[in-house]
């Protein structure tokens, strides 16, 4: 099992922030006064010369696109289950033909 991080509000980042900005702290004297890592230090700050503000937002939870983020609520229906195993099987035995044909080129 992975190893559960820590999440840490905007307003405890943007505190990091201040004090490399406006106090002239480097990133291992935060570290050391907020009680975080350094390397954390350092990615907040490099969020934040990039994305601004926003940077230093929570990014994870928020995964878009294809088969990303959490499941569906809703099961499919079965004809978008049967279309989704009719591609899968299609897809398989086009690959198993591919590794026939070069099993059969291997034989001499």
């Amino acid at each position: 099992m992975g190893k559960i991080r820590k999440t840490y509000d905007k307003e405890f980042k943007l505190q990091a922030i201040k004090l490399y900005y406006e106090e002239g702290m480097g990133s291992n004297s935060i570290g050391k006064e907020l009680g975080i890592g350094i390397s954390i230090v350092k990615r907040w700050i490099n969020h934040y010369k990039r994305e601004g503000i926003q940077g230093l937002e929570e990014k994870r939870g928020k995964a878009t696109g294809f088969n990303k983020g959490r499941p569906r609520i809703e099961p499919l229906s079965d004809t978008e289950k049967i279309q989704r195993l009719e591609a899968e099987n299609a897809y398989l035995k086009k690959l198993l033909a591919l590794k026939k044909e070069m099993i059969q080129k291997r034989k001499p």
